[in-house]
Order: C-alpha cells, then structure tokens, then sequence
C-alpha cells in the first residue's frame, strides 16, 4: 500500500503533541484528535479538535482478517481528522473489542510491620500481583486497582496511614489474544502510525457516557458494535469486569438478508429505515421492498409486511442481550438491584433495543451518547462514537493504570514493572500514579 500522507502544516515544529484516539470496528474506523488545551477540567469534558470516519475494511468476526484493507481504512481515517484539526498525528490509542476481551482478577495480600501503610507497602503489593499474572496467549492491556483492604475490611480507596497485620490488593487485568494484538500492531505499522496503547471499547465508551453516580453505585455498559457485543461492569468507582461475545449488528444485517432473500446491502437498508426489535402498530399491513439478491436488473422487488422484518430483527438481539446479561451472571457481576444498564455503540440505535433491553436485564436501561465531548459535530454525537471520546476523557482525567501503556505495548509485564520505593522516597512516577489512584 502507499504510505500515509502525513500532514504537513508550517509552524508545527515545536508544538506539544496532540492525543489521537483511533476506534477500529467492524463498521467503522473514527479518528478523534485532542489538542493540549483540549482538557476543559472545570466540567471534566473534552474538546475534539478534529475527527475523521470512514467504512471499515479487513476487520470482521472480531478479528483483523486482511491487513493491507484495515491499514487503508485507517489511513483516510487519520488524515481525514488531521486535515480537520490542522494537526499532524504519528501515533494513536486504538479503542476497539476485537481479540476476545476478558478479564481476571488477581488478589494478593502481603504482611505489615508495626507502622502504618506507607507507599512501599503499596509497592510491594503491587509487585506481588503483578508476579501473579500469567496468562499464556494473552496480552494485558489495562492493569487496573479495583481495591485494597486492611485486615479483611475491603473497599478502601487509600489504606495509607492505616494500621493493620496485612495488606490486600484486589487487581483487575483485562487481556487480549496476543495474535490479535500482534495483528494489531502490524497494521498500524502498515499505516505508519505508532501504536500508544489498547483500550477496550467498553471500557472506553463507560468514561465518555456514564455520570460518577453510575460509576459509583454500579452500572453496565454494553457496546453493541457490529461486529462485537461487550460489555464493562463499574461499582464503587472502580472497574470490575469486561467481557465480550462475537456477535453484533452485522449478524441482524446477515439475518435479515437470508430470511427475506435480499442482498446485504438492501437488508442494512431495510434494518436501518425500518427495523425494529419491538412490535409496532400496522406493521402487518405496511409493506417493504428490497432488491433480490444477483446482478439481473430485472429481477423482481421482494415484497415483505415490516412484520416479518421484525421477526428476524427481535429473536438475533434479544439472544445477544440474554447471552450477554448470562455470561455476567456467571462471573458473578450481574447487575446488582438498583443498577442500571447503559447502551452505547452503533447497533444500539435500532429502533426497540432499548425496550428489549429492559425486558432482558430487568433494569432500568438508558441510550447514551458522549455527553463529556459536548462539542461533536451532529455526524459524531450519537452512541457509536462513545469509545473514541471516551479514549480522549481517559488520556485528560485518567483512571490512571498500575502499568503503563508503553510497558503494555512493549512486552509482557512483571514484578519488575510496579511502582518501586527508593531510598529518599517515591519517583516522580509513582508519586503521579497514587495521586491519580487513590
């Protein structure tokens, strides 16, 4: 492929670098681009400079299948926004859900002198579990506290100055297939683009479209993408959980291009314009039409009652919702009573998802959008634009990481990587990381 046309501006020598936030789908890839004075703290929001967007290529089934399509596909993304915010990029965070995204808790305690915590305490017990976290195949790309404990009372946000026997640390580790982050990686080096860090999507999308209170309390994400149903579980304002099933808006496209014989482009049409996943007054006597599928331009218009749409549309979302609401149940982070269920991403603006999901989840559910980047143009306000602002949110105010994004990138992460106590004190480095931590 040709290389990248990278943007070429007079006067930008010198300039701080401005933060680009890359959201690589099956559908879509967006760019947003984040200046320095971007970061507006009075209101915690953010001000996208410049975003570009164009129709995916190469990426389907949750996985990078064709490396030159995904590269070009990134590349008109990235110039697009470029040329929006006159700045040039060189290197991008990629929010995305491909590669299996899971996670795993890790838990360690380590014992504790006759002084109060301090920060090597806290160091050691990081250290420990990060000595802990062996997954084969696997690429940790966030290594997050969720809380520590003091003697057996959890949920402490800052143990420091407590007094105790031991020390606990409750770790949260989301992970990807090392394949798919190596297939990742190549296909920004196609794009000569540097890779900066992974986000997961629902992760990504959680900071940009869920109030503290929901974060606090407890809440659920769920990214319905195309390609891609995840989800992040969030209480007492830490993450708990991420995970994720292969089945998306595209596999309701696919459904109804078999059941009503048409081509996947009239079936995107038909599910776009008219579909639903709820019944709706008249739809049996509203009729649609759609191309058949083949090149014969004399071919005949099928003709179908919009109820018939609706019964390929409501069984293919209502499994996904139940596969997804099941596999949290299963790890034990269901929705608590008086949780509530946040739906993000493209596949979540089909008409009737929301009230399917209230029937599923049996909690209250709310479509949200990007409301911390206020200023989106309409074309990039809606919900399947949350994980590119939300990467954006997360570079301004954080939550900051046990591990850096450049040790994640570069390889695999150990004891060696936590923050380490010297003999006048904490580095600069650690200092930052408890201040933003706890």
């Amino acid at each position: 492929m040709r290389p990248r046309k990278g943007l070429e501006l007079e006067g930008t020598a010198g300039r701080a670098p401005v933060t680009a936030a890359l959201d690589l789908g099956q559908s879509k890839v967006a760019c947003f681009i984040m200046k320095p004075e971007g970061a507006r703290h009075a209101d915690r929001t953010v001000r996208v400079a410049g975003f570009g967007h164009v129709q995916s290529r190469g990426v389907q089934g949750g996985a990078l299948i064709n490396m030159e399509e995904a590269a070009q596909a990134v590349c008109r993304a990235v110039e697009r926004a470029e040329r929006a915010a006159a700045s040039p990029v060189s290197g991008v965070v990629v929010t995305t859900s491909i590669g299996q995204m899971r996670s795993r808790r890790v838990q360690t305690r380590v014992s504790l002198g006759a002084h109060p915590v301090g920060d090597a305490d806290l160091a050691r017990a990081i250290a420990l579990a990060l000595d802990e976290i062996h997954m084969p195949d696997r690429r940790p790309i966030h290594v997050m506290p969720v809380a520590w404990s003091v003697d057996g009372a959890r949920g402490l946000r800052d143990p420091r100055n407590m007094k105790g026997r031991t020390l606990g640390l409750d770790l949260l580790v989301v992970s990807m297939a090392e394949a798919t982050f190596a297939a990742l990686s190549h296909c920004m080096e196609l794009a000569h683009l540097d890779l900066q860090g992974v986000v997961a999507a629902p992760l990504a999308s959680s900071l940009a479209a869920l109030e503290e209170d929901e974060m606090d309390l407890g809440c659920v994400c769920v990214d319905m993408g195309a390609g891609v149903t995840s989800a992040a579980v969030w209480g007492g304002r830490s993450l708990l959980h991420v995970d994720g099933l292969n089945v998306g808006g595209d596999h309701v496209t696919a459904d109804v291009a078999r059941g009503l014989s048409t081509s996947r482009a009239g079936a995107e049409r038909l599910k776009t314009l008219h579909g639903s996943a709820m019944a709706s007054a008249n739809e049996d006597r509203e009729m649609l039409e759609a191309p058949q599928r083949g090149e014969d331009p004399d071919a005949a218009t099928v003709h179908v009652p919009r109820a018939m749409l609706k019964t390929v549309i409501a069984p293919r979302v209502e499994e996904t919702l139940e596969l997804i609401r099941d596999r949290l149940k299963a790890a034990g982070v269901g929705p608590e009573p008086g949780a509530g269920v946040v739906l993000t991403g493209g596949a979540s603006q089909l008409n009737g998802v929301r009230e399917l999901a209230l029937r599923v989840f049996d909690r209250p559910v709310r479509l949200a959008r990007p409301f911390r980047a206020p200023h989106l143009a309409d074309a990039a306000s809606g919900p399947a634009f949350c994980a590119a602002a939300g990467v954006l949110l997360r570079a301004a105010y954080g939550p900051r990481e046990s591990v850096s994004a450049r040790k994640l990138m570069a390889r695999r992460i150990g004891a060696g990587d936590a923050p380490r106590a010297q003999a006048v004190g904490f580095t600069a480095r650690v200092a930052g990381w408890l201040r933003d931590n706890l």
